[in-house]
């Protein structure tokens, strides 16, 4: 009897566990790194009139006429960039809320890119959150070689504000969600990985051609306006995310990671069958 009541302690315990979320990190970069206000360390992109700023926080929207975007003032070949964002409930088919680093302006057709993207839904399904790297052109033009991996997310990002984060240095590319590491990219070669320094940005726009359901789905703007709110700016070293202050993650932050991918990973390149394996060799 008492074994019996064990495992069902245990199955408890667990269910519990995954109705919370993941297992903590033991770590909290965010909690490491200063907030910055917005016209601190960024300026207006495109869509001034679909921009609006307020004690250190910024909204932008897409309507019918334009979307918007942001980018900081200064480059960076390393660090850790964070905001807290909260997306727009309801039909945002179509519709691309991303905060993201790049060098497209300095290198056009042949720049780097690390990608946090919302990507808009229907009415009846969960957001899902893609993380991508481009490397010396491979998201410009015809010379598509994206390294996306989606995830669903353990809460409803239209509810409140929760922090995302890129930790990027010459060893690792490191994407956060609440503190909690939801995907590693390292560098195994010169080839596979972005070594330029690169702007921060964030925009939304209308990507109807793929970005729900490969194109299934369109924005559509009888719902309009859009709206991405971002505030809690972050910029700081890229050592704050491992406890040791060095790269990698502690053995606490792999077996959070693990739990994310396990039960919220949707989509990963690197096994995808369709893919031509010789342009992605670090699968």
């Amino acid at each position: 009897m008492a074994h019996f009541l064990s495992i069902i302690l245990l199955f408890l315990t667990v269910s519990s566990s995954s109705a919370q979320g993941p297992p903590s990190p033991g770590y909290y970069p965010s909690s490491r790194v200063r907030t910055v206000g917005f016209d601190q360390s960024f300026r207006n992109l495109w869509g001034p009139k679909h921009q609006s700023e307020e004690q250190g926080a910024v909204t932008i929207l897409l309507d019918r006429s334009s979307g918007s975007g942001f980018k900081s003032i200064s480059p960076y070949a390393s660090g850790y960039f964070g905001a807290a964002i909260k997306v727009q409930t309801g039909y945002t088919a179509g519709v691309i809320t991303s905060f993201y680093l790049s060098n497209n302006e300095q290198y056009p057709g042949d720049h780097d890119e690390i990608d946090i993207e919302f990507l808009g839904t229907t009415l009846d399904k969960p957001y899902v959150l893609q993380t991508n790297v481009w490397i010396k052109g491979s998201g410009d033009g015809s010379n598509l070689i994206g390294r996306e991996n989606r995830f669903h997310l353990w809460f409803d990002p239209t509810q409140d504000f929760h922090n995302y984060a890129i930790v990027y240095n010459p060893s690792e590319i490191i994407f956060l969600v609440d503190d909690v590491p939801i995907r590693r990219y390292e560098r195994k070669s010169d080839a596979t990985y972005p070594l330029r320094p690169m702007w921060v940005y964030g925009s939304i726009w209308d990507a109807s051609s793929w970005a729900t359901e490969d194109g299934k789905y369109k924005a559509d703007y009888n719902y309009q306006p859009f709206i991405g709110r971002y505030n809690n700016f972050k910029l700081g070293p890229a050592s704050v995310v491992s406890p040791s202050g060095t790269t990698g993650l502690s053995r606490q932050q792999y077996a959070a990671m693990d739990w994310v991918q396990r039960n919220y990973k949707v989509y990963d390149y690197c096994s995808d069958p369709k893919r031509d394996r010789s342009q992605i060799p670090e699968c």
